[in-house]
């Protein structure tokens, strides 16, 4: 396999053609990091120990450097700190292995209960087992302060990524030992890469039975190759973990009892922080959390300069004028929490309060000298959905903002702090148009939303189209399912309806399952996930990312049931309901209130059909034999994301705290 890949790559470059070692055996072919490894290992602890004496700022001057810019006098870089982030595909373990590396760090006492997946702070992230928002901690490690940033592995919240990124030298990239490099594994990878970032890969997850570590490490080694990566990139680290047993590495067979290997390599291979120590101040703002009691914090990498509490500071960006602040607390990151100081030097990560209009992507500079920095960007949003105050019957039953002015300033305020959303006005005052990454992006918006009390509407997800050169083009994204042999044909009929075309098919390790790439337009996807899990009885996973515009792929077949629609207003009964499964399967059960022009069911052919669920049995001719018993199926239960990808373009779906309906669109339904 080796040889293979030195053949491919030997004439442009021998040193990138070269592959990372898959054991520790092959250390010496695996680049200038991997090479110094028993020299290092040797040669860091005398220093380490050194460090470890005085925890103050350690500095020294970088050779050859270059030329300062902004009329900073001098480069130099901090050996006591290193700012990483951990960032890989969903479901690879990053938060896992982020909890080992606290416990391992002593963060936690001996005798202290400690949560699964602490980092995963978030109810929401509690209760669907994914990250949603970066997070900051802290270790310390033979007296090098080593900052984490954990964050998100689903591609729609890849605006998370994208803004921390700016404020680590490198990152750990995590990879599944048995799945490889996946659709989100690239895009962080890239964006990585982009930023010049140095990457150490943990290949993950390696004590599973089916395992195969020379395949991730080859593939990953590929991927580096297909996103240009430098040389020096291509010469990355492998370093092999089980982050659930606290593991680690330089070969698959022979793993430490704990996680040094894995601290040892962050020490060696991640670059010290450049820093303008005698430079003016310059903090680029990366994200901002809230307290009841100090306000806005803004967080962020101290780029030059040193900030201290009590210091006047410039907010500024580099289109808009600047405007003077103060700083009243400042905090650093130490282990798991929040630890304030009176001052931070260049190259720590700190978090800073005093300023309530600060944004994410402005700079807090140096009052009279300070200068601010390129703002960041984050890739456009690919999907669009209306939000309007509740219309229906029960409006104000169950929420406690249920207004307009209510519905604005809470979809204005999120944009504060999420950069890869986007509100715009509609065509009505009562309507706003919240444009994300993606359904799941904006359903996690709607899901905080109604947790809070609000009550409100929201239409069915449209792609955002683009005109380019006078033609239409509509996004495509990547979607890599993995499924069992046996329910292949269904899944590929599926995507092929939808206008996916295949770009790759592979066997997925020795268990029987099968990979599948198509690309495939954004709205093939709306729907597709629970389509592919009826296919395949459950036991299909899909996961996509976006990739690029491409031309219109035509009209795609839509939802092939109709909907059962309540006739009037009132209270379900037995006996309507009796009648009513017989055209489809329900929403309600007896005794639930429903109003007209209500959803209460899938109808079994296309088209809709208004019925009556709340039909009483008269009461007249009562026999004297005992009635038959009244058999109701179980009524199908739908979640909101399960919601949104039903309703269809005359639909939406009411969102209050307590409950999630669906509705004909009455606007629509008057126009028809």
């Amino acid at each position: 396999m080796q040889m293979q890949t030195l053949t491919l790559r030997g004439v442009p470059s021998a040193r990138r053609a070269a592959p990372p070692p898959a054991s520790s055996a092959h250390l010496a072919a695996s680049g200038p990091c991997a090479l110094r490894v028993p020299r290092s290992l040797r040669r860091r602890r005398p220093r380490s120990l050194r460090a470890s004496a005085s925890l103050e700022q350690e500095v020294k001057e970088v050779a050859g450097s270059p030329a300062p810019s902004a009329g900073i006098s001098s480069q130099a870089t901090r050996r006591d700190v290193r700012n990483i982030a951990i960032v890989a595909h969903v479901d690879h373990g990053k938060t896992t292995l982020v909890d080992s590396m606290l416990r391992q760090a002593k963060v936690f006492r001996d005798n202290q209960v400690v949560q699964e997946r602490i980092m995963d702070s978030n109810d929401l992230e509690r209760e669907r087992g994914i990250t949603i928002l970066s997070k900051n901690t802290s270790i310390t490690y033979k007296g090098t302060k080593i900052n984490i940033i954990d964050t998100p592995g689903h591609s729609d919240f890849g605006g998370e990524v994208e803004r921390v990124l700016n404020m680590v030298e490198g990152v750990l990239l995590v990879v599944d030992s048995v799945e490889g490099p996946m659709p989100q594994t690239r895009f962080v990878l890239k964006k990585a890469l982009e930023f010049g970032h140095a990457v150490v890969v943990v290949v993950n997850k390696i004590d599973r039975p089916t395992a195969r570590p020379e395949f991730v490490v080859n593939s990953t080694f590929e991927l580096f190759i297909e996103l240009n990566a430098s040389d020096e990139q291509c010469d990355f680290q492998t370093v092999y973990a089980s982050g659930i047993k606290g593991k680690a590495g330089l070969s698959p067979e022979n793993l430490a009892d704990d996680l040094g290997p894995l601290f040892e390599a962050i020490l060696r291979c991640i670059p010290e922080p450049r820093i303008e120590k005698d430079g003016a101040l310059q903090m680029l703002v990366s994200n901002t959390e809230y307290d009841e009691h100090k306000g806005r914090i803004a967080i962020g990498r101290l780029h030059a300069g040193e900030l201290q509490r009590g210091m006047e500071v410039k907010v500024c960006t580099p289109d808009d004028a600047c405007r003077v602040g103060k700083v009243s607390e400042l905090f650093v990151y130490q282990n798991f929490s929040r630890v304030p100081v009176e001052s931070v030097s260049a190259g720590d990560i700190c978090a800073v309060c005093g300023m309530n209009d600060i944004m994410i992507g402005e700079t807090i500079a140096d009052k009279i000298t300070g200068t601010p920095l390129p703002t960041i960007k984050v890739e456009e949003p690919t999907v669009r959905m209306s939000f309007s105050i509740n219309t229906s019957p029960f409006v104000g039953r169950e929420g406690k903002y249920v207004t307009s002015r209510n519905l604005r300033d809470r979809l204005y305020r999120e944009l504060e702090r999420n950069l890869a959303m986007k509100v715009e006005d509609g065509e009505t005052a009562d309507t706003f148009l919240v444009s994300g990454r993606g359904t799941l992006h904006l359903t996690i918006l709607i899901e905080n939303m109604r947790r809070e009390g609000y009550e409100f509407m929201i239409g069915p997800p449209k792609v955002i189209n683009k005109t380019v050169d006078g033609k239409l083009v509509e996004p495509y994204e990547i979607a890599a399912v993995e499924v069992p042999e046996e329910y292949m044909g269904s899944v590929v009929e599926l995507l092929g309806k939808r206008r996916g075309q295949m770009v790759n098919m592979e066997a997925s390790g020795p268990e029987g399952t099968t990979l599948l790439k198509y690309k495939i337009p954004t709205r093939g996807l709306i729907g597709l996930r629970n389509a592919i899990l009826t296919a395949s009885r459950g036991r299909a996973i899909l996961n996509t990312i976006f990739d690029s515009y491409g031309s219109w792929a035509g009209d795609l077949s839509s939802r092939d049931q109709g909907s059962l629609v309540a006739f009037e207003d009132g209270s379900t009964t037995s006996y309507a309901l009796l009648n009513a499964q017989e055209r489809g399967l329900l929403f309600v059960q007896p005794g639930q209130d429903v109003y007209k022009g209500q959803i209460v069911g899938i109808h079994q052919r296309p088209g809709d059909l208004a019925i009556n669920v709340c039909k009483k049995k008269a009461a007249t001719n009562v026999r004297s034999n005992k009635e038959t018993t009244v058999v109701l199926d179980e009524p199908l239960s739908y979640s909101l994301d399960d919601c949104i990808e039903f309703i269809q373009e005359d639909e939406l779906v009411e969102v209050t705290p307590s409950s999630i309906r669906m509705c004909k669109n009455p606007k629509i339904s008057k126009k028809k």
